[in-house]
């Protein structure tokens, strides 16, 4: 096949509706011209009479498949029956069973790892069910092997368990869906493509990367798609069509291109978290969890712009209860402070309530004092936390629905925000947003004074992919300066000793851009408490119908 791409089709379940699955594939080769291989995943045989009788022609060769088709094993105990042993083997003309667990590689060289079935819960293991043995068979040969990079698909029945972490979420229960085994195999053999059944769901993620950011060499990224079953009515997509360069005939440079939405590994423990794949996915060990704050219950009523006891006048959702988040759960303490040292705690008595614009459950919304404009915010989380990489997941969150909200405001006005973090000589998160005008300038002149401006001061900003994992490139504690532009573009640099504590806004004040410098130092645009309060209330009204926060 020299170096010409394979075409493949995959399918998800098929239960027995065999001739459906091949109709509709010999019409898209009428359409589009031949393909090189069919792979089912997922459960391939009904256990209906009319789907014995359909089976039964194509056993016999009364019918034929028309593309080399290959399936998984009984992802059931009702049809483990149809499948004479653990070994693949040719079921009928053009339809082969590959097998319980193994390795394929067809003639173009593309290497295919399988596992038939669902993770064993009890031994010995039903027949429909793999082991650990199993994966442990189907990992060590390749794994051995100092050249091996990974493999061009790997194909299972059941879901790796936290494929949606960092990503998009799939219409499945995703408490109950998958398999930590899986996800470890996954990890482990660094698949190209990944395709997966039996939820009865269509689940195309976005691409994985394979490697740390700045810490590995760059590896190709993983693409997982789960696939409904054949002919649903709700008409999900269960045929996945592609063209595949095998892996061994590619470039280097143009295997490990990385996709513009690529994201972290969903499988990979992040650097200072505790236990296995399946502990860390969707949660949090307790040391991880945030300081707990104050027991003591804080009330905010942003109408009047006071701090008082009893309910926030003008709100629509519970107010925050000082350390409980709204789950009713206390978080440990990390890194206890005495009471009142911090100005950004919200509960703090130093803390500056007349700016604060929104509340939500983990965060909040500040004008900021002295601001570059009068647009000029900060999102703020209401405990005590360093930096961004310090954060628990649900703050984290929250702050991602703050950042989505004010873009959405801000491109209201006619404005693009630039975000950045400087998590050096500061002992509480304040993420920076600055709005500028749409039509001042473009964000690639924005991205240009940064590193610029960076380059004067002997800085090298690193350009980071943008759906990276901060934590996996700056581990809790490491002092760095970070920017995030409206296109997803984000910049980083590693502080090494000393920085210039004002270097984003002299940035954004700068001729280049917002062309204000003499606003470069926030001290220098202090205004009256008459003149703040008036602005976070223009700015409170404004943003209002953006505010996540006053929903129900």
């Amino acid at each position: 096949m020299g170096e010409s791409p394979v075409r493949v089709l995959v399918c998800g379940d098929v239960h027995g509706r065999i001739g459906a699955v091949f109709s509709r594939v010999q019409t898209i080769q009428k359409k589009t011209g031949q393909f090189d291989l069919l792979l089912c995943v997922g459960e391939f045989f009904g256990s209906t009479p009319e789907a014995e009788e359909e089976w039964q022609q194509y056993k016999s060769g009364a019918k034929k498949a028309p593309i080399h088709t290959y399936i998984l094993g009984a992802g059931s105990q009702e049809t483990a029956k149809k499948f004479p042993s653990a070994d693949g083997c040719e079921l009928a003309d053009n339809i082969t069973y590959l097998g319980r667990r193994g390795v394929f590689t067809g003639v173009s060289g593309l290497q295919i790892a399988y596992v038939s079935g669902q993770e064993a819960r009890q031994e010995p293991a039903p027949a429909h069910c793999f082991t650990p043995k199993d994966l442990a068979a189907l990992v060590a040969p390749l794994t051995g092997s100092s050249k091996f990079r990974g493999v061009d698909i790997l194909l299972t029945s059941q879901w790796p368990k936290g494929a949606w972490r960092f990503a998009n979420q799939p219409e499945v229960d995703t408490k109950s869906c998958g398999s930590g085994a899986i996800a470890n195999l996954a990890d482990k053999v660094k698949p190209r493509y990944h395709f997966a059944a039996l939820e009865g769901a269509h689940y195309e993620r976005l691409p994985y990367r394979n490697h740390v950011v700045l810490q590995e060499n760059a590896q190709h990224v993983t693409r997982f798609i789960a696939l409904a079953t054949v002919n649903n009515p709700a008409k999900k997509k269960y045929l996945y069509a592609f063209n595949i360069l095998p892996m061994k005939t590619m470039d280097h440079t143009e295997l490990v291109k990385q996709p513009q939405d690529v994201t972290e590994n969903p499988y990979r423990r992040v650097q200072g978290q505790e236990g296995d794949v399946n502990k860390q996915l969707g949660h949090h060990p307790a040391s991880l969890m945030s300081v707990q704050e104050p027991s003591t219950q804080f009330f905010f009523d942003l109408s009047s712009g006071q701090s008082r006891g009893g309910r926030g006048r003008g709100r629509k959702r519970p107010d925050w209860d000082g350390g409980r988040g709204g789950s009713g759960h206390k978080h440990p303490r990390r890194h206890p402070l005495p009471p009142g040292t911090c100005w950004f705690c919200l509960a703090s008595p130093q803390v500056e309530k007349h700016l604060v614009v929104s509340i939500g459950t983990h965060c909040y919304l500040a004008l900021a004092k002295g601001g570059l404009t009068s647009g000029h915010v900060l999102v703020l989380p209401i405990g005590h936390y360093q930096s961004v990489v310090d954060l628990a997941s649900e703050v984290l969150a929250e702050m991602d629905k703050y950042k989505a909200a004010l873009r959405s405001f801000y491109k209201s006005r006619g404005e693009r925000c630039v975000l950045f973090e400087r998590n050096y000589r500061s002992q509480h998160l304040q993420l920076q947003v600055v709005p500028v005008p749409l039509d001042r300038c473009a964000t690639e002149d924005i991205k240009e004074a940064f590193v610029v401006q960076a380059q004067e001061q002997q800085m090298e900003l690193m350009e980071i992919p943008q759906h990276s994992d901060l934590k996996q490139i700056a581990p809790p504690g490491t002092p760095y300066f970070y920017v995030e532009l409206d296109s997803g573009e984000k910049l980083f640099y590693r502080i090494q000793k000393h920085f210039p504590l004002q270097f984003g806004r002299e940035v954004l004040a700068s001729e280049a851009l917002l062309n204000i410098p003499t606003r470069a130092d926030w001290k220098e645009c202090k205004q009256s408490r008459e003149e703040e309060e008036a602005a976070c209330a223009r700015l409170r009204d404004q943003f209002q119908p953006y505010d996540f926060a006053l929903e129900d």
